[in-house]
């Protein structure tokens, strides 16, 4: 069932949008070559905490951190380690946060140092096709209607669109309905709606779309060894249109 949000709602996972945007602006200064995924996890928590705030996704199913850190071949749920992060990795930090009983949720992927032409490509790729998606969120349009601008761009481009992992509804529970595919028809599947909130989240890999699983039953990573990318926003439809609760103001 979709539960449609009231304009106070929104205003609160805004405030909590706002809050987890600013999160990723510090980690932007932070992902250097020599730093663990393990440091920035501590950071963010602390960050969260000192504002009145708390990391929604340490103890969600038993998930241990505070973040997501996904490095190169890793497509999402990659755990914090003690490994410094290399020159010319890519990693994807994930995060969920609650604010004052309301949730914000958003991914961002980060080039450590110089990366290859081919990390860089794939990242505009993917970050490019979340924003196309953004496009097509409209009263009246259907979620087919977003994966399919998010297919249609990367497919032609050489890349694939996972298909295990969606986005997703989100309000005081961090997972509800609607699931939002990344890959689609046009015309297909639910319409959208004032009062929807719900997440955007593409994954793009530059091999296949197929993964497998770490044994620690949380990390996919690609099947093929490929690199892969994650881009994600959460957005409130409204009466004035699209807001993105969760924009960085790039």
């Amino acid at each position: 069932m979709i539960i449609l949000k009231t304009d106070e709602q929104i205003e609160k996972m805004h405030a909590a949008g706002k809050l987890l945007a600013q999160v990723h602006k510090e980690l932007r200064k932070r992902i250097v070559p020599g730093v663990t995924t393990m440091e920035l996890d501590k950071f963010v928590e602390e960050y969260l905490l000192e504002r009145g705030a708390y990391p929604e996704q340490k103890g969600y199913q038993g998930y241990p951190y505070a973040i997501c850190a996904s490095i190169n071949d890793e497509i999402c749920h990659g755990f914090p380690r003690n490994e410094p992060l290399k020159e010319g990795d890519i990693v994807t930090i994930d995060m969920v946060v609650r604010l004052d009983d309301a949730l914000a949720d958003s991914a961002w992927s980060y080039g450590v140092g110089e990366i290859s032409e081919e990390k860089q490509r794939l990242l505009d790729a993917t970050k490019e096709s979340l924003y196309k998606a953004i496009d097509q969120v409209k009263v009246g349009n259907r979620l087919g209607d977003i994966g399919h601008a998010i297919q249609s761009y990367v497919e032609p481009l050489g890349y694939s669109v996972v298909r295990d992992f969606i986005g997703h509804g989100i309000g005081r529970n961090m997972h509800e309905d609607p699931q939002v595919l990344h890959y689609g028809k046009p015309g297909r599947g639910q319409r959208l709606m004032e009062g929807m909130v719900f997440t955007i989240e593409p994954m793009i890999n530059t091999g296949g779309y197929e993964i497998k699983m770490d044994d620690n039953g949380w990390t996919a990573r690609t099947k093929d060894g490929s690199m892969s990318a994650q881009y994600e926003h959460t957005l409130a439809l409204t009466k004035d249109g699209v807001i993105i609760l969760t924009e960085q103001e790039d």
